[in-house]
């Protein structure tokens, strides 16, 4: 009996990290080049030309564009072909299936590039000191939290030069995304 239980909790256990796996989010930044309402895509270039395509769904949640579409049929979600995103998104195979967008530029969010001088996991916050000596301090998403804890926190403690995508509400800068530079 206690064999039974511990292979059954050893399979519960492993079904939910394979689970968790398929769940993780990562990011892609770069320019949309087309879009296809039809389908619920985005194609999305980056700076090393690489185009991965992103569906979007009910719960997929897009900041610093316009809630509706006013254009023709190149708009979608208020998104347009040539607008600079970034995309965060689940992928199960070859299917990436964003869980936010996030527009880049004048009209969405902003961007700052610094130096990382503190992460603090605690309070899910991170400082960044600018070209000018000015220290920042985000309070962190929870894609930017998930990857301070991996791919930024490689070697960024300290002294990573870094470029953070935020939002700011209220006085409070949220940061969205990382990407070193």
């Amino acid at each position: 009996m206690k064999s039974m239980v511990r292979t059954s909790l050893a399979f519960l256990l492993f079904a939910s990290l394979n689970m968790a796996a398929q769940d993780a989010v990562s990011a892609v930044h770069g320019t949309i080049t087309k879009l296809d309402s039809a389908s619920k895509t985005a194609v999305i270039k980056t700076k090393d030309g690489t185009e991965n395509t992103v569906k979007f769904v009910d719960k997929t949640t897009v900041h610093g564009a316009e809630a509706t579409a006013t254009g023709g049929k190149d708009a979608f979600h208020g998104l347009t072909e040539g607008s600079e995103v970034v995309a965060h998104y689940t992928a199960t195979g070859t299917e990436k299936t964003a869980v936010e967008v996030d527009k880049v530029g004048k009209d969405g969010i902003k961007s700052v590039d610094g130096t990382v001088t503190h992460i603090d996991r605690g309070t899910k916050t991170i400082a960044v000191k600018t070209a000018d000596g000015t220290e920042e301090t985000f309070r962190l998403s929870g894609h930017a939290a998930a990857d301070a804890g991996k791919d930024i926190a490689k070697g960024s403690e300290k002294s990573a030069k870094v470029t953070v995508y935020y939002t700011e509400e209220a006085g409070k800068k949220t940061a969205h995304f990382f990407e070193k530079l």
